[in-house]
């Protein structure tokens, strides 16, 4: 029998036989229907504009719903138009409007159009799950127009009225709002962003203001997650780092106009400090022109090389500082032969590109002059005092996790490293060696450390500094690299030095038999599980598949940010997860101007549909049909007293 307390606690919510009866009765009409359809994207990297687009049109499920619904009645040109749409439905309206298209007779048309689609895409959820996604104020027009009966002459009657009442009253416009907004909520039931969201790209703030708007969506986080988490801890290092990657692809409007970093000290700083040098190898990458806050490209240069100076010489002190993380080769600095312009890298000597560095003093490499301590210290309080900074990394934090398993998959960014032997590599943490899934439990335990312990607490140091060693440690599940050649891509001209191996994993991980063995580690079924991952984009103009391990690991970074199309040839992919299959959606680059639904193929169909009974999701609702059960039981033989309706 459950414990009688918890059944008095669910009483107050379910007061009678007949309250309790009713919800089991739900419950399990909730259980015999289709599963959700969930969305796997990964490697956002600040692209906004094709992540909003790939999320409103379902990653080209919706354009799919169209021609299956009126390809054989309306011409291409027109499907393609009422997807626009539902995926922009303001832009579109307005536009019409002032072409003068926005008639009765178009109106009347388009409403009717959305209301077809709105019943194909609700069809898998029940009534009360679909009227809680509507807008409160058409909630009830809307109901009625998703369940006319058209074979009742009366209805059809009915359904017209509704439709001349809506247009008579002026509320067209809000109304084929309100319906395309609901196509887009119903299309995709859950969302999962398997890693950096940030960097690169120019607007990350704006995806994470999209994110904090979705009904269901989770985060496993990446390595530049980590690195903007870890600035908002107050950590120099991550501070540093995210200025400067941001720096160095033009993106000052996310930096100033999204989270208010105020960078004139900075820019002050570097105008100063190297004014007579040109800083040609910090010339910004401009793949996206900034709006609100354009900085020009010499005085960008500037800026970019003071805040690596002051990176390399911030992380040259948290190594000193942990000699556990075991990265005294990455000590660069203290490598440097000031005067003969030469560094030791791995026991060989390079010529240096660059040797003017006016803040280092040779004898104390990483010691900060007194005016980069006061930058320094600006910088850090500007991150710590962002408002929208940290209500999106809360966020992260509330939403997020380093994996999560899931209907029989499981979700992580990087890696679980690993021994070129096949083991799992162990890490030395608090004194125990971990590997696995407990050196990933103990490293997001470290995470939540730094951000949320009080400054006054003495572990608060250690697990800020640990933020940074996630960004670039070679034993980081999130790195998945044996090192990071920041250094090496500035100063030196050897290619073979910005070589970083990648964990064993990598390689690993194609073959069935280990994922199988990862699969079990996190306590999934061999059969019917997959990994998902991304953080290595998928080369597919290199004759490289997003499918490895026979089906059992599905990489998706295949390079949404702009930065990697070039090597990868495509714009990255949507894995898709519905009740009968397994699809993959291969994007093209985003272009404004173009249709861009995206290339959708079926990689896996499941032998039987997958109900939500066989989900996750039904564990869940099994456990609370029981409760329930549990309870009407009780109200019968009297151990919890029964509330008048």
């Amino acid at each position: 029998m459950r414990d009688l307390a918890y059944l008095k606690l669910l009483a107050r919510e379910y007061p009678s036989v007949k309250a309790a009866s009713s919800e089991i009765i739900n419950l399990k009409a909730i259980c015999g229907l289709p599963k959700g359809t969930e969305y796997f994207f990964s490697d956002l990297h600040g692209e906004y504009e094709a992540f909003i687009y790939l999320l409103r049109s379902a990653s080209g499920i919706i354009r799919d719903k169209i021609k299956e619904t009126f390809g054989h009645i309306i011409p291409e040109e027109e499907q393609v138009e009422l997807a626009n749409l539902i995926y922009y439905p303001d832009r579109n309206m307005a536009r019409l409007t002032q072409e003068g298209r926005n008639t009765e007779d178009w109106q009347r048309i388009t409403m009717n159009r959305l209301v077809q689609i709105c019943k194909e895409v609700s069809s898998k959820y029940t009534r009360s799950k679909v009227r809680k996604k509507m807008p409160k104020e058409f909630a009830y027009v809307i109901d009625e127009l998703l369940h006319v009966d058209y074979n009742d002459e009366n209805k059809r009657v009915y359904y017209g009225e509704i439709i001349r009442s809506i247009i008579d009253t002026q509320v067209t416009d809000k109304f084929i709002v309100a319906l395309c907004e609901l196509i887009q909520n119903l299309t995709v039931d859950s969302l999962h962003i398997i890693g950096d969201i940030f960097d690169r790209g120019p607007r990350a703030d704006i995806i994470m203001n999209e994110l904090m708007q979705f009904h269901d969506v989770d985060i496993q986080w990446g390595n530049h997650d980590i690195s903007w988490m870890g600035a908002a801890t107050g950590n120099a290092a991550c501070v540093c780092n995210v200025l400067r990657i941001a720096i160095s692809y033009n993106s000052f409007d996310v930096l100033e106009d999204g989270y208010g970093i105020n960078l004139r000290p900075l820019s002050m700083f570097a105008a100063r400090i190297y004014r007579e040098d040109p800083c040609e190898r910090f010339t910004p990458k401009i793949l996206d022109q900034n709006i609100y806050d354009a900085v020009d490209p010499g005085l960008a240069a500037k800026m970019h090389k003071a805040i690596a100076i002051l990176q390399l010489k911030v992380e040259g002190q948290i190594i000193k500082r942990h000699p556990g993380y075991k990265m005294d080769d990455r000590l660069l600095l203290e490598a440097i032969d000031y005067k003969k312009g030469t560094v030791r890298i791995q026991e060989k000597e390079y010529t240096m590109l660059d040797m003017c560095f006016p803040t280092i003093d040779p004898r104390n490499p990483l010691k900060m002059t007194k005016e980069e301590e006061e930058l320094l210290h600006t910088l850090v309080l500007s991150f710590m005092h962002s408002d929208l900074l940290h209500k999106h990394i809360r966020f992260l934090y509330s939403h997020g996790a380093l994996y999560k398993t899931i209907n029989n998959n499981l979700l992580y960014h990087g890696c679980i490293p690993m021994r070129a032997d096949g083991s799992f590599e162990d890490m030395i943490c608090d004194g125990e060696a971990l590997a696995g899934r407990k050196l990933m439990d103990y490293i997001g335990e470290q995470i939540h450390k730094a951000y949320f312990l009080d400054e006054e607490h003495p572990e608060k140091e250690h697990a800020r500094d640990f933020m940074w060693y996630l960004w670039c440690g070679a034993k980081s599940p999130v790195f998945g690299k044996d090192r990071m050649t920041t250094f090496e891509h500035y100063f030196v001209e050897d290619r073979a030095t910005h070589k970083e191996l990648m964990n064993p994993y990598y390689q690993l991980s194609q073959k069935e038999e280990v994922c199988d063995r990862i699969l079990e580690e996190f306590g999934l079924p061999k059969t019917g599980s997959h990994i998902i991952n991304g953080h290595v984009p998928v080369k597919i103009k290199d004759g490289e598949t997003p499918i490895k391990a026979n089906g059992k690991l599905f990489v998706i970074d295949g390079g949404l940010s702009k930065a990697y199309q070039k090597h990868t040839g495509i714009a990255g992919y949507t894995l898709i997860y519905n009740s009968r299959h397994l699809a993959l959606a291969e994007h093209k680059p985003f272009d404004p101007g173009q249709e861009n639904s995206p290339k959708l193929s079926i990689v896996e169909k499941v032998k039987n549909r997958v109900m939500v009974a066989h989900t996750d999701k039904g564990v869940e609702l099994r456990e609370r049909i029981d409760d329930l059960t549990e309870l009407v039981a009780a109200f019968r033989r009297g151990d919890v007293k029964e509330q008048a309706d």
